[in-house]
């Protein structure tokens, strides 16, 4: 597997000139020819990508997940995923942008822990980012204020372009969270079969052949990617994932603990536990007794 490792590889392959910045650049799509090489059919690369497409089009896969730029407006990918671009289906002759900073401009700065908070950058295809006319307007703006930044490379150059692309991602997340909201209906029906999983893996007491619940084994039944189920979960419910399943895991623990005579080691194995030290570390955690300090509570006939 080819990796690209520089923004100036990047430009070659798209026959563009060298870079303004050696870590990081603002490429439009109506001034760029992918030049037919062998390492569109699977490669890696070192640096993040933003892609604001207008009228570009084309197909790429980009970890599991394919991207289709037909239907997305912006996209985003992180270092080190593999990336297989269908080099014959592309078309920029419309309008694009693509921002790219290398992973190595982030260092030392908070961006670097940061940035993998904004769970956009692993989204499943279906679920780009659409943006109205204003919402374009401002992350443009940003991208031209980046460009501009890159000529002057100086002890300031980092800190300026970081604070752009870290306010462009915020505004990211801001326009995210109102697709989320504006697909109420479509969330709906997520949210309800997240939910119907949810029940039927503990109620069937799937946990036992299958083992514990994670997030990202309910993320692939439900064709998302994790970052996006949590996301979804929190914005509507206030809870992630993790913290939904660890809901259940205590409510089905309560109700065994309270009605069966099963000890604490059987119903840690039933709700998918390998360690029963592990469920009681767990329970007591989010309820402040210990398993057995719970059934105390209850009476048995």
């Amino acid at each position: 597997m080819k990796t690209i490792a520089s923004v100036s590889a990047f430009h070659r392959l798209l026959s563009l000139p060298q870079p303004k910045h050696p870590l990081v650049s603002v490429i439009n799509l109506s001034e760029s020819i992918f030049i037919e090489d062998e390492i569109w059919k699977g490669f890696t690369n070192r640096f993040y990508c933003i892609a604001l497409k207008r009228e570009a089009t084309g197909k790429m896969r980009y970890g599991q997940q394919h991207y289709d730029y037909d239907k997305g407006v912006l996209s985003f990918t992180a270092p080190h995923q593999v990336h297989y671009l269908d080099f014959n289906s592309f078309d920029c002759d419309g309008k694009g942008y693509l921002l790219i900073f290398h992973e190595d401009f982030l260092l030392k700065h908070p961006l670097a822990q940061t940035i993998s908070g904004f769970g956009f950058f692993s989204y499943a295809v279906n679920e780009a980012l659409h943006l109205s006319e204003d919402e374009e307007n401002d992350l443009v703006e940003i991208l031209h204020k980046i460009d501009k930044e890159c000529q002057h490379i100086d002890h300031h150059t980092q800190e300026i372009i970081l604070s752009q692309i870290d306010l462009l991602l915020n505004y990211s997340n801001r326009f995210y969270e109102r697709q989320f909201i504006t697909r109420k209906n479509g969330n709906h029906q997520l949210l309800a079969k997240f939910e119907q999983y949810l029940n039927e893996y503990f109620d069937q007491e799937q946990s036992a052949q299958k083992g514990l619940l994670t997030v990202h084994q309910i993320a692939e039944v439900m064709n998302l990617s994790p970052n996006y189920l949590s996301d979804l979960l929190r914005i509507h419910t206030g809870q992630n994932t993790q913290q939904h399943i660890h809901e259940k895991l205590i409510s089905k623990a309560k109700e065994k603990l309270s009605s069966t005579q099963l000890s604490v080691s059987e119903i840690a194995y039933v709700l998918g536990f390998e360690h029963s030290q592990s469920f009681s570390t767990l329970f007591k955690k989010k309820t402040n007794m210990a398993p057995l300090e719970f059934r105390a509570k209850f009476k048995f006939n």
